[in-house]
């Protein structure tokens, strides 16, 4: 066996491995860019597990904008009617004003079918609001109730225009729990409504 006859300061040959520092680093950096994967996929869960519920809340406040445009087009009830049964908050819009008076509820509801006069946020709404079932046909024995979503309607009168009102459906609902995001969330549609049709 012949000794190593190379001085101390002598360059050594490639087959070292990494030292200590640089495999921590290493470890430390790739921890991080995983961490940073991992919660793009939970906000992604996230977003996913909400989505149903994000377009029934657009498609029930559209209905109620619908509602209010039915009640004006086909005279169920009169201009002076379309408005809210009290007065509602209007303060987070300036150029409106809040008049009562009106048929359509103030308060923020659970979801209900329409009554007889087929306006929904009305106080003839009956029952409870449905979603179809498993054959997706509304109105069959297996449809389910829709709950954990809640409605409010805030009509308001422009400043300046009487025959102009601005009428914000604000519907509120429960996000996903099936990455523990059980948050309280709302989707507000505004939009306006004249007297002429």
């Amino acid at each position: 066996m012949s000794a190593d006859t190379r001085p101390v300061d002598a360059p050594r040959s490639g087959e070292e491995g990494f030292s200590l520092i640089e495999t921590i680093t290493a470890m430390v950096i790739l921890m991080v860019g995983l961490m940073g994967l991992a919660q793009v996929f939970y906000f992604g869960l996230a977003i996913t597990g909400t989505s149903s519920a994000q377009l029934i809340a657009r498609e029930k406040a559209r209905e109620a904008i619908e509602s209010v445009h039915t009640a004006r087009d086909t005279r169920v009830i009169t201009w002076a009617q379309i408005r809210n049964v009290g007065a509602p908050d209007c303060s987070a819009w300036p150029t409106t004003t809040s008049v009562g008076g009106g048929t359509f509820t103030t308060a923020e509801t659970a979801l209900r079918a329409p009554g007889p006069d087929g306006l929904v946020a009305t106080a003839d709404d009956v029952g409870q609001e449905m979603t179809p079932g498993p054959d997706n046909i509304l109105g069959t024995a297996d449809d389910v109730p829709l709950v954990g979503f809640r409605r409010q309607i805030a009509i308001c009168d422009v400043v300046g225009n009487p025959n102009l009102r601005q009428i914000a459906v604000t519907i509120k609902f429960s996000g996903s729990t099936a990455v523990g995001v059980g948050a309280q969330r709302s989707y507000t549609l505004l939009t306006y409504i004249s007297s002429f049709s």
